[in-house]
């Protein structure tokens, strides 16, 4: 791909188009392509996480290994590890390719670095994810609530 396809791909990306056009040129040149086949894993959980992965091509299942839960299905356009753009901390799932599948990975680093240039993207950024931790908190608290109500039919 050439770096404006990558570009208008990027832009597809929720959290990404926010930083701009400029930002994302930078995100564009500086990020890995990284092609995974089907049945690899491309992190395991508790391992520490430095950037993201957006998915270009195929699909990926997320799942906590520690958990009877559904994995979670990803594909083209999707962001894996927004939060490791923005600070340490360790992948919460494992992610393994269901099919052959490529990803552009940025790095923490990268990301950092670009906003640094571009205050105006950090601070779209930050409301980003204050209104979505907002959002988590609330969810919380009505699953809290709906927690107590059965319990107090019981």
């Amino acid at each position: 791909m050439a770096i404006e396809d990558d570009i208008k791909f990027l832009e597809r990306v929720p959290m990404l188009r926010l930083v701009g056009r400029a930002g994302l040129r930078i995100l564009a040149i500086g990020s890995e392509t990284r092609y995974v086949h089907g049945g690899e894993v491309l992190f395991h959980k508790d391992q520490p996480a430095d950037g993201g992965y957006v998915v270009q091509e195929g699909s990926f299942s997320l799942r906590n290994p520690d958990s009877e839960r559904q994995p979670i299905v990803l594909g083209p356009g999707s962001l894996i590890g927004e939060l490791a753009l923005l600070t340490e901390t360790n992948h919460n799932v494992t992610a393994t390719a269901i099919e052959p599948t490529t990803v552009f990975r940025i790095p923490r680093t990268l990301f950092t670095k670009m906003l640094e240039g571009y205050p105006d993207a950090a601070r779209r950024i930050r409301d980003h994810v204050a209104v979505r931790a907002d959002q988590s908190m609330r969810d919380l608290l009505g699953l809290r609530d709906r927690m107590d109500d059965g319990r107090r039919r019981s």
